[in-house]
C-alpha cells in the first residue's frame, strides 16, 4: 500500500477547508440528495461527499455506509485530490497503491471513482466519490454526471460558507447595535439631567428678573434656552430612533381611530387647534407603533404651522394587504426640492419660521414604517400645508 502524497499547497488547502466550517457537522438534506442521486445514476452501493483535513476524511454525506470518517493515510480520496478532474480505479486489488489497504480487506472496496471538489481558488477540499464491491467501469454519461454533481457540491459549500459569514456578521451587528443603544441611553440620561437644570434655571431667571434684564441680557437668556431645548430634542429623538425596533414587536390589536386621535389631542393639541379624524375600527394592527408614528407626524404638523388655527386631518383607508393613513396639515409646507430628503436622518430644512429641527423624527418614522413592511411619502405646497401618507402591512 502507498499512502497518498500531500498536495504542494497543503497548508493553504487545509486553511481553505477550515474556512467552510463543514468538518464535524451534522448531515444536511441537500448533500444527502446528491449522494443518493449519484449512487442511482452510477448504480453504486456507496456514495460519499468527503472533506479532507490533516489526518482524516470527513464524510459530509455518506450513502451506503454507517460511519462518517476514515483515516486519510489509507484513503482513496487522498489520491483523488491529486488529480485534475477524476480518479477511476476499476479494480483496486490490482493497483499497487491499494494492495493490502484495509478498505479492501475490511470493507471490500474494489471499484472507486472520485472527482475533486475544487473551489474557485483552486484548492481541492475533498471529493464526491462512489464505491462498489466488484470491478466496474463507468460510461461517458456517468462520468459527466459525477463531474457535474461535484461542481454542484462546491456551489453548496460556497453557499453554506456565505450564509455562515452572513450569520456571523448579523450576530456582530446585533451586539454592536445593542452596545450603541445602551451607549445612547446612558449618554442621553447623563445629558438630560443637567439640561433640565439649565432650562429650569433659565425659566427662573426670566421670572425673577422679568423687568430688570437689559435687551442684550434677555437675548442671551433666550439663546441659552433655545439651544438647551434643541439639544434636548436631539437627545429625545435619538432615544426614539433606537427604540423603533422594540415597537415593531408589540402585539397587534383592534384600534378605534377616534379614541387614538383623542389621546393624541390631549398630548399635543392646545386650545384653538384641531384634529379632524374619521371614525374607523382598525383590526389587527400594531397600536404602539401606529401611536408613535401619528404622534411624530402630528407634532410636526403643529410645530411647523403659522396659521391662527392649526388643523390636522387624519384619515384611514383599508387596502387589500395594508392599512393606509393620511396626515394632512395647513402648515408652512415643504419645498419641492427638499421633499425627498426629509426622511434622511439628521437632514433638516432651514425655514423662516424660527423653528429648529433635529432631523431625527421623520427618519425614525420612516424606519418604523419600513420595519412594518410599509411605505411613507409626502406631498406639500409651500404656505398651504403637507400630506404625509404611510402604510402598514396587515
Amino acid at each position: 500500500m502507498i499512502s497518498p502524497k500531500l498536495p504542494e499547497n497543503e497548508a493553504q488547502r487545509l486553511k481553505a477547508v477550515t474556512s467552510y466550517n463543514i468538518l464535524n457537522t451534522l448531515p444536511e438534506q441537500d448533500y444527502d440528495n446528491i449522494t443518493k442521486l449519484v449512487a442511482s445514476i452510477c448504480d453504486m452501493p456507496i456514495a460519499l461527499i468527503t472533506t479532507i483535513d490533516e489526518n482524516r476524511n470527513f464524510f459530509k454525506s455518506h450513502y451506503g455506509i454507517p460511519f462518517n470518517e476514515s483515516p486519510r493515510n489509507t484513503s482513496f480520496c487522498g489520491h483523488a485530490i491529486l488529480e485534475d478532474e477524476i480518479l477511476i480505479i476499476k479494480d483496486a486489488r490490482e493497483d499497487e497503491r491499494f494492495k493490502d489497504n484495509p478498505l479492501i480487506t475490511e470493507q471490500n472496496a474494489i471499484f472507486y471513482a472520485g472527482v475533486p471538489l475544487k473551489n474557485e481558488d483552486g484548492y481541492k477540499l475533498g471529493t464526491l466519490c462512489i464505491y462498489d464491491h466488484k470491478p466496474r467501469e463507468l460510461d461517458e454519461s456517468q462520468i459527466n454526471a459525477l463531474k457535474i454533481l461535484g461542481k454542484q457540491v462546491v456551489k453548496l459549500l460556497e453557499l453554506r460558507r456565505n450564509n455562515y459569514k452572513l450569520e456571523e456578521a448579523n450576530k456582530e451587528l446585533k451586539v454592536r447595535y445593542e452596545q450603541l443603544k445602551m451607549f445612547a441611553s446612558h449618554v442621553s440620561h447623563d445629558l438630560k439631567s443637567p439640561l433640565s437644570n439649565i432650562i429650569s434655571l433659565v425659566d427662573l431667571l426670566k421670572d425673577e428678573n422679568d423687568s430688570a434684564l437689559s435687551e442684550d441680557s434677555e437675548l442671551y437668556i433666550n439663546t441659552i434656552e433655545e439651544s438647551a431645548n434643541i439639544l434636548k430634542d436631539y437627545i429625545d429623538g435619538i432615544l426614539k430612533h433606537y427604540k423603533t425596533s422594540e415597537l415593531v414587536y408589540s402585539k397587534r390589536e383592534t384600534v378605534e381611530l377616534s379614541e387614538l386621535c383623542k389621546d393624541i389631542s390631549q398630548i399635543l393639541i392646545i386650545e384653538g387647534d384641531e384634529i379632524i379624524y374619521t371614525e374607523n375600527t382598525i383590526e389587527h394592527i400594531n397600536k404602539s407603533a401606529l401611536s408613535q408614528i401619528l404622534i411624530n407626524l402630528v407634532d410636526n404638523a403643529i410645530k411647523y404651522n403659522n396659521k391662527p388655527k392649526r388643523i390636522v386631518d387624519i384619515s384611514y383607508e383599508s387596502l387589500e394587504d395594508h392599512h393606509k393613513f393620511n396626515v394632512t396639515d395647513n402648515g408652512i409646507g415643504i419645498p419641492e426640492d427638499k421633499q425627498d430628503t426629509i426622511f434622511e436622518i439628521f437632514q433638516s430644512i432651514k425655514n423662516d419660521f424660527s423653528k429648529s429641527s433635529t432631523g431625527i423624527g421623520l427618519s425614525s418614522v420612516k424606519n418604523l414604517v419600513e420595519k412594518l413592511n410599509g411605505t411613507i411619502s409626502v406631498t406639500s405646497e409651500l404656505g398651504k400645508g403637507s400630506t404625509f401618507s404611510f402604510t402598514i402591512e396587515k
